[in-house]
């Protein structure tokens, strides 16, 4: 697993959990959609960019099956997210190619945080 302790690896969870709030179908419709054209598509799991894949990959696993690369991932989606909202994180337009951009991480900015939804518990 990772060489973190229970309280850093709760904390990176449940933050990135919050500021992903696209859904695992959600996100892999999006990639599939935002990178194909009129003259190409790209595999299933070739779309969108790579950090996009590896976002979609975390939310398919446990908590217990994280990886030392996971855990970057996740912090660097935590800190790109919170980077460009800032503290206000209600929903909002903003510029398509902004909202595009973090929704290719799994946050669409009209939405609100996942934790807003009380949804189901994601520390399987």
């Amino acid at each position: 697993m990772t060489d973190i302790s229970e309280a850093e690896l709760d904390e990176v969870w449940n933050e990135f959990h919050a500021v992903v709030n696209m859904n695992a179908r959600e996100l892999g419709d999006w990639l599939r959609t935002r990178f194909a054209d009129e003259s190409t598509e790209q595999l299933p799991d070739q779309a969108g960019t790579q950090n996009g894949r590896r976002v979609l990959e975390i939310l398919g696993k446990r908590r217990t099956d994280l990886t030392s690369d996971d855990i970057r991932v996740m912090r660097k989606v935590v800190d790109t997210v919170t980077a460009e909202r800032g503290v206000d994180m209600e929903p909002t337009a903003g510029e398509p190619h902004w909202r595009h951009r973090l929704m290719s991480l799994g946050h669409d900015p009209l939405k609100p945080l996942a934790s807003d939804h009380g949804g189901a518990d994601r520390n399987r």
